[in-house]
């Protein structure tokens, strides 16, 4: 029965890996193709970046939630304590960075609801 839950859970995990990488791509997508489209339309005024740069720090945010997710069901059957090392390693790199992103966001949002000067 254990044998049939790692199996599960295996499945499981690469399943949601599968979406935080579909999610990031068309995260990176959007934004490259946001880009694209400032630069053809010459729509380049101070600060035109900000609108593109939350749009993809919410992807990047919620494929980090989906990565540290996979992880957390890949370890949940009778990890060993090289694996919980990791996991806890993992864990903290991508709550540091969650948080520094979700930072930056909250920021970039702040100034796009001040009016911009020119």
């Amino acid at each position: 029965m254990e044998e049939l839950l790692k199996i599960i859970a295996s499945h499981v995990a690469l399943g949601v890996e599968t979406v935080a990488v579909l999610i990031i791509a068309v995260g990176s997508i959007h934004a490259v193709l946001a880009i694209v489209a400032a630069f053809a339309r010459g729509d380049r005024h101070p600060g035109w970046g900000r609108a593109i740069w939350v749009t993809f720090g919410s992807w990047l945010l919620g494929g980090l939630q989906f990565a540290l997710a996979a992880d957390i069901v890949r370890s949940a059957i009778s990890p060993s304590w090289e694996q919980i090392g990791q996991l806890a390693a993992i864990a903290a790199i991508r709550t540091f960075l969650s948080y520094f992103l979700e930072r930056d966001l909250k920021e970039i949002g702040h100034l796009r609801q001040e009016p911009e000067a020119g």
